[in-house]
């Protein structure tokens, strides 16, 4: 199953439920000077996803962790975690597109957008590779929680980037 994975998914369900905390900091203090019209977009279209990327990886770590009896629940879990965040992201991408509140590049683009839906197909293909006990299911995992996590991060800064730019413009 993920023996000898426990110090990657520790660091990464750590590092996960740590920028979830300081999001929610960022957000207390920088958020006070916009405007609702504005907080709200930005909750919706860019906080939201961030949050539920680093939650995500928080899950699907502690998943990982616990001692099951075998790969079946981690992987159903796991599964279940890929399809409803790919859906999720669907949905995102379809509301980001849709808003015109702020200017996004490619790279913004890239990091929001198909690097999370990147993330949940991986993380679909570890699960599968879980249940049929494959050799790649392990690289797979932890690739797909490396790249949620990062998106997270990216998220995260972008987000914070924002509201310090946009805090005078209320």
């Amino acid at each position: 199953m993920l023996h000898g994975w426990d110090n990657f998914f520790n660091l990464a369900g750590a590092a996960g439920a740590t920028l979830i905390g300081l999001l929610f900091v960022a957000i207390t203090l920088g958020a006070a000077g916009l405007s609702a019209a504005r907080e709200k977009y930005g909750a919706s279209a860019f906080l939201t996803p961030t949050l539920v990327h680093l939650g995500g990886v928080l899950l699907e770590c502690l998943a990982a962790l616990a001692p099951w009896p075998s790969a079946w629940p981690l992987g159903i879990i796991l599964a279940s975690c890929g399809l409803i965040g790919l859906v999720y992201q669907v949905r995102v991408i379809l509301m980001q597109r849709r808003i015109d509140f702020a200017s996004p590049d490619w790279l913004d683009w890239t990091l929001f957008s198909a690097a999370p839906a990147l993330g949940y197909a991986v993380l679909i293909a570890g699960a599968a590779g879980l249940i049929a006990d494959e050799a790649f299911a392990p690289y797979a995992v932890a690739g797909a929680v490396g790249l949620l996590l990062f998106a997270g991060v990216y998220g995260a800064w972008d987000l914070t980037l924002w509201i310090a730019r946009n805090r005078d413009k209320a």
